[in-house]
């Protein structure tokens, strides 16, 4: 685990900073004093839920001034050094190497789509204007989403509309498993039921990906009743669902945790591929309660998992090679990973890989990959070493 305050500049420009300062002023300051601010043109942060959101704005605001900065809460952090259960993680970018532009999308629970979709455009534009020669460098998007709205799909699915081509990736912001409230902060606002988009162009190389340690079983069960904008299913084969779940996986349904849902996940087929769709809670009704929308006639196979150190290994070996050489990885890993890795005492030897590979972020309620909404599932931007001279 991150003890105190640590800083690395990367490669391409980029500096990264953490801290498990416990106070939301105490841990910018240092973050501050690590950093060399000069040259700063946006910063994202990934703080603990439990910062005094107010006190945490206004201190980013003070010791950054002129700068943009977005972030969000989330249920641990990712550093270079490793993991942070409580604290705050900095990713600033320099203006030399990288443009960003950023905007709001707001009360996504009931999104209009053409609305979000023209902010976007908007925002591409903006990049589109920010080139003094006129050019084009590797772009990419970042999403930041309140997972308490329950409406990652609209929203992915309208910005990855207006993207035309740009590759999404992001995370949906947590709160240590507590699920009460999950809050976006942009440009010296706090925000809920909102969702942050951000625009980057690079000189440097880029690779997005995905990667999850799961395969399909044969046991499969039909959601036959289900409450979708609630992402709630009550019935499973025209069973109670949760007892039908925890029958299907020999547990007592009376004891099922979040530690249950990590290690036996349950995915659909979409074209032809697998996607993880995690339980988050059990309702006292026995209905269960997802992180994905979920609908009546849904097809869900129980999964099991692979060696989570391996798969994850492979994936950022093949990112490695891929560039010529890795020099940082903005990551986005379920919180439902990091719970499976705990359960079968790996959690460390992740955190090696993270270590040795750049890896920055923090720990989801949800993931962004191009156009779906994923859970159980490690996605990012991974950025090569070495800029590309037109």
């Amino acid at each position: 685990m991150v003890q105190g305050t640590q800083m690395r500049r990367h490669l391409c420009g980029i500096q990264t900073a953490w801290t498990d300062a416990e106070q939301a002023g105490e841990a910018v300051a240092a973050i501050a004093g690590a950093l060399e601010r000069d040259g700063i043109g946006h910063i994202i942060v990934f703080f603990s839920p439990t910062y005094d959101i107010a006190v945490l704005t206004a201190a980013l605001a003070e010791r950054f001034p002129g700068v943009g900065v977005s972030g969000c809460t989330t249920s641990g952090g990712i550093s270079p050094a490793g993991s942070i259960d409580r604290g705050l993680v900095a990713i600033a970018f320099p203006r030399q190497g990288f443009r960003i532009v950023a905007g709001v999308l707001t009360q996504i629970a009931r999104l209009d789509v053409e609305g979000a979709a023209s902010t976007v455009r908007g925002l591409r534009r903006l990049l589109d204007q920010g080139r003094p020669d006129g050019g084009t460098g590797h772009r990419f998007a970042i999403s930041l989403i309140d997972a308490l709205a329950n409406a990652e799909e609209t929203v992915v699915s309208a910005v990855a509309w207006a993207l035309d081509g740009i590759p999404l990736i992001g995370g949906s912001a947590g709160d240590d498993l507590a699920f009460a409230s999950t809050v976006l902060i942009h440009e010296g606002q706090a925000h809920r039921d909102a969702a942050i988009i951000l625009l980057v162009e690079t000189d440097f190389p880029i690779r997005i990906f995905k990667s999850d340690n799961f395969e399909p079983t044969s046991r499969r069960f039909v959601v036959t009743a289900a409450r979708e904008e609630e992402r709630r299913v009550y019935e499973l084969n025209a069973e109670p669902a949760a007892r039908e779940y925890a029958m299907a996986v020999g547990l007592d349904p009376e004891r099922l945790t979040p530690m249950s849902f990590a290690a036996y996940p349950l995915a659909v087929k979409i074209g032809g591929e697998y996607y993880c769709r995690s339980i988050s809670r059990v309702e006292p009704d026995g209905s269960l309660t997802f992180f994905c929308a979920i609908g009546e006639g849904v097809v869900m196979t129980l999964a099991q998992p692979r060696d989570i150190v391996e798969a994850t290994r492979a994936e950022l070996d093949a990112l490695d090679a891929a560039l010529g050489g890795l020099d940082l990885v903005i990551g986005f890993d379920c919180v439902f990973r990091r719970l499976d890795a705990e359960s079968r005492q790996v959690r460390h030897r992740i955190a090696d890989l993270y270590r040795r590979y750049g890896v920055v972020g923090f720990e989801t309620y949800g993931e962004q990959y191009r156009s779906m909404h994923l859970n159980q599932t490690f996605t990012g931007i991974a950025i090569g070493r070495r800029a590309e001279v037109p």
